[in-house]
């Protein structure tokens, strides 16, 4: 009897270990993003992705492309999937010059793919180590947004990424906080995000005109003096829409109870 409760306990222990070795496991793709965003700044790759450093750099840019018109694009493709993985705050910027390097459409489709593809790895590393483990906690508005996308993943998340409303990063890692399925998360932001993909694209394709109008006008330009409030506008009701489905599904359940 005395052997038996040594292996029960040796089983519990063995079971034990293997449990916090999974626990430490889950945290690993978190952060291996953190340490990568850390390391990105630590060797100041921010310089190289400030918006007035790529006008200056445009011409040299525009050259190299047109003399590697295969490996610019993969080059350009894995670069804006990394940042975006790394949540490196240079998305609207690498948008607008994908659309200046590539022209709208192969800058647009470029942007797309890439940012989907960071956004997605961004989700997994966050539902790896924290997916679930906030929602039993999270009550007030927190409690509503966890219902809303519980009852209407997809609708919910295309509408924020309709709607540039918050930060990128925030809206690839919230869902994983939710139980948000992979599926959705991808189906979703690939839908969602095309409208101001090829908006920022369609805005970097004219870059050069904008430029020479600043400095016409004694000016320099910045990333905001390309985003219009029809624009932005734009984007808000295209997010209202999105919503309108959601809505009209809670209103009639109301009805119905």
């Amino acid at each position: 009897m005395v052997n038996g409760l040594h292996r029960r306990s040796d089983r519990a222990q063995t079971a034990a270990a293997v449990s916090s070795g999974s626990d430490w496991k889950r945290f690993l793709p978190l952060v291996v993003v953190v340490a990568g965003l850390a390391t990105a700044y630590a060797l100041g790759w921010q310089r190289y992705l400030d918006f007035d450093v790529l006008v200056d750099s445009r011409e040299a840019l525009g050259t190299w492309v047109a003399a590697h018109p295969l490996l610019a694009p993969i080059l350009f493709f894995f670069t804006y999937a990394a940042a975006v993985a790394l949540s490196f705050p240079a998305a609207s910027i690498l948008s607008i010059f994908g659309g200046f390097l590539f022209g709208w459409l192969l800058g647009g489709v470029l942007v797309a793919a890439a940012a989907t593809l960071g956004a997605t790895l961004v989700f997994l590393a966050a539902k790896s180590a924290l997916g679930g483990s906030l929602r039993r906690q999270v009550k007030g508005r927190a409690e509503n947004l966890a219902q809303g996308f519980e009852q209407n993943a997809f609708g919910y998340l295309l509408a924020l990424r309709l709607a540039p409303v918050f930060p990128f990063f925030i809206i690839n890692i919230a869902p994983a906080l939710f139980d948000v399925g992979l599926r959705v998360f991808v189906t979703a932001t690939a839908i969602g995000i095309l409208p101001g993909v090829f908006a920022y694209t369609y805005l970097g394709a004219g870059l050069e005109d904008a430029i020479a109008q600043a400095q016409r006008a004694g000016t320099s330009l910045e990333p905001k003096d390309l985003v219009t409030p029809e624009l932005t506008l734009a984007f808000g009701l295209l997010a209202v829409v999105a919503l309108v489905p959601v809505l009209f599904k809670k209103w009639k359940a109301r009805r119905s109870q």
